[in-house]
């Protein structure tokens, strides 16, 4: 479980607008509840412990040989595997490289050079340019002999294509799973399962929303949000305080920006990680313009047994002496909230208690129902990237001359 804090109370003392807003998304969370019931919303059966994932322990065993992992996809196809991976990273005991963008760079030789290692390639339409360049980038025949697994639609496109040439592996991407939704589907589980971690936990949707608290602080929050959106204040920023968490931080701004951002609407999703960014963005934060709200990512975990010398710190910041870095670290968190609280900026804080499949499911799920629940508020499609697509095809246009 994650602790969560009364969702921007240091800004929404007796707010009328709040209230009324509190109400209307109550309404909204009840009639969501009958869309769930009446299997409405599809996509969030992967959230259920009873979906059925399209492949078997048997497929899991035969891969889980291999100590290298590629993971390559773009988006929703990649990210979500990226925050459990780097969540996990510590407990992980398998090597496991991404490839998520075009990059000059990158580890491409590393690769094509690497013993043991499996490839999975995702793509929902299986046609995404550049993960078939990536995919190009690296391709060896002897490398993906017997090693490659796609997951993808079964329908003709680019990846079934090389799939059926190569005699890849592959793993149904269902039709009814958008790629920043699919976190929880075979797009996260397979990888995830590889990895070593219980897939079954990160599952929880029906306990859930029976949860008092759980349900409590997600109308809560959407209700703020929906207020400070009201209210031009539409900057929301993830400031992190744990790097294990930033992946996460990249999963949560794919997907408010593509669900949210239509029609002249939408949350501006940003990250910014503490303390590093105290010397660098803080100051726009607490002085600049106040169309800005926060999230701080943490984990009470004590961290390594890593400490500032003594024999090195002057008297002057003595109390710095034989201080653990994650000690250095919470300190810094705690006294931006402080200011922040006196600043009256609003501001969330989601802190994990452990690492743990459940904890980081649960968070998953409180995003998605997030966004879902605001796209209603807002009257939008969370669904659709009708923009995207539009670069798409002016994209295959110049690489066409």
């Amino acid at each position: 479980m994650f602790k969560k804090n009364n969702f921007f109370k240091n800004y929404f003392i007796n707010s009328k607008k709040y209230s009324q807003n509190l109400k209307k998304t109550k309404k909204i969370f009840n009639h969501f509840l009958l869309d769930l019931k009446n299997n409405q919303i599809p996509l969030l059966e992967s959230y259920e412990k009873s979906y059925e994932f399209d492949f078997s322990m048997i497929t899991v065993k035969k891969f889980s040989k291999y100590k290298n992992i590629v993971v390559i996809g773009m988006g929703g196809s990649i990210l979500g595997t990226k925050s459990i991976y780097s969540f996990f990273k510590e407990k992980i005991k398998k090597k496991v490289f991404f490839f998520d963008n075009l990059d000059l760079n990158s580890k491409y030789k590393k690769i094509k050079n690497l013993k043991k290692a499996c490839f999975i390639i995702v793509s929902k339409s299986g046609n995404t340019l550049e993960t078939i360049a990536n995919l190009g980038a690296v391709f060896s025949k002897n490398l993906l002999k017997n090693k490659l697994i796609i997951i993808t639609e079964i329908k003709d496109n680019a990846l079934m294509s090389i799939a059926n040439k190569y005699h890849a592996e592959v793993i149904a991407h269902k039709e009814f799973i958008g790629g920043r939704y699919s976190v929880l589907s075979e797009t996260g589980m397979f990888p995830a399962a590889l990895m070593g971690l219980n897939v079954m936990k990160f599952k929880n949707l029906k306990e859930l929303i029976k949860n008092k608290n759980f349900v409590t602080s997600l109308i809560q929050n959407v209700a703020a949000i929906y207020t400070l959106n009201l209210k031009g204040i539409n900057n929301s920023i993830i400031l992190n305080y744990e790097s294990s968490l930033d992946d996460l931080g990249y999963w949560y701004q794919q997907l408010i920006a593509e669900s949210l951002g239509k029609e002249g609407k939408g949350i501006n999703p940003m990250l910014s990680f503490g303390p590093k960014d105290h010397h660098s963005l803080l100051q726009l934060y607490l002085s600049g313009p106040k169309d800005k709200f926060f999230t701080f990512f943490n984990t009470s975990e004590k961290g390594n047994k890593l400490k500032v010398s003594g024999n090195i710190v002057p008297n002057n910041l003595k109390f710095l002496k034989n201080k653990n870095l994650k000690f250095i670290i919470n300190a810094q968190c705690n006294a931006t909230k402080s200011i922040f609280r006196l600043k009256k900026i609003p501001f969330r804080q989601i802190t994990f208690n452990k690492k743990s499949e459940g904890a980081l499911g649960e968070i998953f799920t409180f995003f998605v129902l997030e966004t879902i629940l605001l796209s209603r508020l807002m009257n939008i499609n969370p669904f659709d990237q009708p923009s995207v697509e539009e670069i798409k095809i002016e994209t295959k246009k110049f690489l066409s001359y």
